[in-house]
């Protein structure tokens, strides 16, 4: 019970309830505090986005860079294809389903909320744009020049940069949740947008399902083997990562799931599995797009603009690399993304997190099933390239 209570999804999820009860009851008084407190919190929140970025992405490329070679670059191709073709697909859907959805903006709420009792401002460190371009930049450079100085010292950054995500952000998350759907309603949109994220949610599950289909598909397709002989065998990791939503949790089914098809060689599953473990993440990708849509219709008034979100989908494809070493996984990762690319405000990204969290089991369970397709294509292309068995480690 102790394990279920610590769950944050869960602990989210309480904070939306509690956040939409008292936004429906409170009075102006009430709602004076509320929105002080997320405030401050939505401030301290936003001061720790650049201290992620730089902590988790340039370490992540350093760690790419020093295991380099030819059928690793292979492998990173096929995954960030995969991951930036799933997030394309997803935008596609999202401009051809989201406005067909009885959307209400919360631009047409029908209460303004009341003044802050008082603000107090934390600026940020440095834009959070300026913080990308650092983290790709010094992670490059460290590699380049094998500064095993500088590499070492992102790593204990990254340490600290996860001390203050476990113990700080993630544990106020909750709270700043509830102070935001508790704004929410008490402005009056809010309730009226529950139905819509639940089929919101349903519709990213479908393209799961749509995704999986097609890249098994290819994968079948180049290596000439029939794919549900890969596929056939993955449930037992699926269940695992709907139940654990983790990939590093599920990583050692996923390999005795793997190791048990006849369709993949060996020393393919032994690299490829833990390797696409780390930065293949098709199905959190994917879901992070369709929801970036629908939260920006839903508080904004209208979606990105196709432009914008061709960036978003690139982008997210690189810096999704890092998050499976962030608590909150994909969405926390690239929340500097979130903000500068698309400019969502402390409300925005605090809805994100939580109707991602609300579904970031079955994500998961994407991302690890979609690896199969990957390690099949892998050995596709060993077999087809006459090489023989390979010994490689991947320092990841």
């Amino acid at each position: 019970m102790k394990k279920i209570l610590s769950s944050l999804p869960l602990r989210l999820v309480i904070g939306l309830v509690v956040g939409i009860v008292v936004g429906l009851v409170a009075n102006a008084a009430v709602m004076q505090i509320v929105v002080t407190v997320q405030s401050l919190l939505g401030n301290l929140i936003m001061f720790c986005i650049p201290l992620i970025v730089i902590g988790f992405i340039a370490p992540s490329i350093t760690k790419l860079g020093a295991s380099a070679s030819k059928l690793l670059g292979l492998a990173l191709v096929i995954a960030y294809v995969s991951s930036i073709g799933a997030a394309l697909f997803s935008m596609l859907a999202g401009y051809g389903i989201i406005p067909h959805l009885n959307i209400i903006p919360s631009v047409d709420a029908n209460r303004e909320l009341p003044k802050q009792v008082f603000s107090l401002a934390i600026p940020q460190i440095m834009p959070v744009m300026s913080a990308l371009v650092i983290a790709i930049l010094v992670g490059l450079a460290a590699t380049w020049t094998k500064a095993k100085t500088v590499i070492s010292l992102l790593d204990e950054f990254q340490k600290i940069v996860i001390s203050i995500v476990t113990t700080v952000v993630i544990p106020l998350l909750p709270f700043f949740i509830a102070g935001t759907f508790c704004s929410l309603s008490y402005e009056g949109s809010i309730t009226k947008q529950l139905p819509v994220f639940l089929v919101v949610i349903v519709i990213a599950m479908a393209g799961h399902y749509i995704w999986l289909t097609l890249l098994y598909g290819i994968a079948g397709a180049y290596s000439g083997k029939n794919p549900f002989r890969v596929l056939r065998h993955y449930g037992p990791a699926y269940l695992t990562a709907v139940g654990t939503m983790s990939s590093a949790a599920t990583l050692a089914v996923a390999l005795r799931c793997a190791k048990k098809s006849d369709a993949l060689r060996d020393d393919m599953v032994s690299f490829g599995v833990p390797l696409f473990a780390n930065v293949h993440l098709c199905g959190s990708v994917l879901t992070e797009v369709f929801f970036v849509m629908t939260v920006s219709q839903v508080l904004y008034g209208a979606l990105p603009n196709l432009g914008t979100m061709i960036l978003f989908c690139l982008l997210l494809g690189i810096f999704a690399i890092a998050a499976p070493g962030v608590p909150g996984g994909t969405v926390m990762a690239s929340l500097g993304l979130i903000v500068s690319v698309l400019g969502f405000d402390a409300s925005g990204t605090a809805l994100m997190l939580t109707i991602f969290a609300l579904q970031d089991s079955f994500g998961t369970a994407c991302n690890v099933t979609g690896d199969g397709a990957l390690t099949l294509i892998l050995t596709g292309y060993v077999e087809k390239h006459k090489i023989g068995t390979q010994n490689i480690e991947v320092d990841l």
